[in-house]
């Protein structure tokens, strides 16, 4: 009798011990998860700062050919008014060396 409630407790207690290390492992199956989705977060978190950098970028850039563009407007201008022509006459020129180029290239 006390041999079959020896047998018993420890029957139970061997159930109890598998009851544990399911329960451990699916702790451990959860916390892996948990990880993993930490990390798919940093990943997107590293992605839309890449995409932030990229976009100021490219802002950067557009500015710089602003400037660029300003500057070469500028130096225009100034040239321009070295010559100091008259826009009229100037798009005269422009049109008679234009007319010309033409002649030259029908003949």
């Amino acid at each position: 009798m006390i041999l079959l409630q020896q047998q018993q407790k420890q029957q139970q207690q061997q159930q109890l011990l598998l009851q544990l290390l399911l329960l451990l492992l699916e702790l451990l199956l959860l916390l892996l998860l948990l990880l993993l989705l930490l990390l798919l977060l940093l990943l997107l978190l590293l992605l839309l700062l890449l995409l932030l950098l990229l976009l100021l970028l490219l802002l950067l850039l557009l500015l710089l050919l602003l400037l660029l563009l300003l500057l070469l407007l500028r130096q225009l201008l100034l040239l321009l008014l070295q010559l100091q022509l008259p826009l009229q006459q100037l798009l005269l020129l422009l049109l008679h060396h234009h007319h010309h180029h033409h002649e030259s290239i029908n003949k």
